[in-house]
């Protein structure tokens, strides 16, 4: 077999459909289109989720929440999680990425107060919860505010 003999399998290709070309091609005259109409006019082109006058599904649903574009999300943290470091660590956002407790810093880092905290530790972070502020302190720890 040789380059030129190459052809695609018999009815994988179809030739194209050519509009307007007299009476006898049998798309002549309006080309398929039909008769007057918007889709008929050149240039015509409907919008997504057009249903012919009729209220579209989009609309007729009720508008519902609101999503702040300001909010900020922070990676959050246990204070149980904090027990893997030795007494007296400074334990930072970039020790916990470095560390993997935390995949990544987002808008910043938040200790959470869930479970027991046995290690006098100094915690460096940008928001602490009540209960996690805490459970340090009674463990010995400090806690500062970035």
């Amino acid at each position: 077999m040789k380059l030129h003999e190459l052809k695609p399998t018999p009815g994988s290709t179809k030739k194209r459909k050519r509009v307007g070309r007299g009476m006898g091609s049998g798309t002549g005259k309006l080309s398929g289109r039909g008769h007057k109409g918007q889709k008929q006019r050149a240039g015509f082109s409907q919008p997504i989720g057009f249903e012919g006058g009729q209220t579209p599904l989009y609309k007729r649903f009720r508008k519902v929440g609101f999503k702040n574009p300001n909010r900020k999300e922070f990676a959050t943290v246990n204070v149980e999680r904090l027990n893997r470091y030795e007494d007296g660590t400074v334990i930072t956002p970039d020790r916990l990425l470095e560390d993997r407790v935390i995949s990544r810093t987002k808008d910043g880092l938040k200790i959470l107060g869930k479970g027991s905290l046995e290690k006098k530790v100094t915690v460096k972070a940008h928001k602490f919860t009540s209960t996690a502020e805490e459970k340090i302190k009674a463990a010995g720890g400090t806690i500062e505010v970035i």
